[in-house]
Parts: structure tokens; C-alpha cells; sequence
């Protein structure tokens, strides 16, 4: 018992602890390292692929040249610079949102409730990481298809582009969402008889 507590406050505890008894077992905390959830697991082992993909990869001309065949998106009236500026990485990844393991309909409605939280927080650039599919059957990137048709279809996004290697190369999207307080093109063009 502290000596600082007085007579009192010493009698006090005594009171309200007086029935307590000892634990007959040690109290041991189990710091054996825990198998990573199957999740997190294929997270890892993603992020390993790519890191060596990235180390042993030789850099093809492709990989030097602004655009090539990487999916984009750019929708009808924005400038062709926006586009550019989201290559180059001139917008800041706020955001991210990982479809890996998602089924075809999960993947749909959790990419359209990111987006919806995205907009009312008044975040404009996300990444959307699909995967490359390399574990899907026949490595066909279902997920990543069906992404980019579903990204082109939503108003709320402007363009998009394949991330960078660094960020996920053909396994991610870089998006760039209309800034919800700013009236969109289609609403401020309308004729006002």
C-alpha cells in the first residue's frame, strides 16, 4: 500500500477491495506473432509482386513515353490537360479504395459508395486498385474491366488514367471527381428561355 494515502483513504481501499483474491494463474499476454489475415495476406504478397516487378523489370520505351496504351478516360467537354496533369501526378491521391477478393456485384456497390462519400467530403482525386488478375482463373482482369466501364459511366467522374508503376500500375486507376460545390458543365449549360 502507497504510504503517500493517509489513514483514510488507506482504510477506504481496504474496504472496497477487502473480499478481492489473487488470480491463482499468472496473467500472460500472448505475444506469439498472429498468421496475417487473408486479406492483409494477399495485400502482401501483392505489394511483393509489384515491389519485384518494379526492381527486376527492365524500363521499356513505353514506360519513358507520356501515354501509350494505358486505359484513360476523359469525359466530353474537359480539357485534354486535365488528363495530362493526372498522368503527370500533379493531383494528389486523397483517397483509395481496394476491389481486390470483391465478387462482380460487391465490387460495383462498394466503388459506388466510395464515390458518393468521396463527393460529399470534397474529394477530388482517388486511387481504385482492381488488381492485374493474376490470380483470377485464365489471369482474364475481370474486375478491371468492368471498373473502367463503370468509372465512364458515372457523372461525378472527369477523367481517369492507369496509375504509375510506384502506385500500382495496371493493377490501379488514378481518378480525378468533379468538385461537388461547382456546378457541373451539363447543369450550367442549359438554356434559360
Amino acid at each position: 500500500m502507497p504510504t503517500h494515502l493517509s489513514r483514510e483513504e488507506q482504510d477506504l481501499f481496504l474496504a472496497q477491495v477487502g473480499d478481492a483474491r489473487p488470480l491463482r494463474v499468472a496473467p500472460k499476454a500472448d505475444l506469439s506473432p498472429q498468421p496475417p489475415k487473408p486479406v492483409a495476406r494477399q495485400r502482401l504478397l501483392d505489394n511483393q509482386a509489384v515491389l519485384h516487378d518494379l526492381i527486376h523489370a527492365p524500363i521499356q520505351l513505353a514506360d519513358r513515353l507520356e501515354g501509350g496504351d494505358e486505359p484513360t478516360y476523359l469525359h466530353r467537354g474537359v480539357s485534354m490537360q486535365v488528363l495530362r496533369d493526372l498522368r503527370r501526378g500533379r493531383w494528389v491521391i486523397q483517397r483509395e479504395i481496394d476491389l481486390h477478393g470483391h465478387t462482380r456485384d460487391a465490387a460495383r456497390s462498394a466503388l459506388a459508395h466510395f464515390l458518393s462519400r468521396c463527393l460529399l467530403e470534397g474529394v477530388r482525386c482517388v486511387r481504385v486498385v482492381t488488381g492485374r488478375g493474376l490470380r483470377s482463373p485464365g489471369q482474364v482482369a475481370v474486375l478491371r474491366v468492368l471498373t473502367r466501364n463503370w468509372l465512364a459511366q458515372r457523372q461525378e467522374v472527369l477523367a481517369y488514367c492507369q496509375a504509375k508503376p510506384a502506385d500500382g500500375g495496371e493493377g490501379a486507376l488514378i481518378v480525378l471527381l468533379r468538385n461537388q460545390h461547382r456546378p457541373h458543365a451539363t447543369e450550367t449549360n442549359k438554356d434559360v428561355a
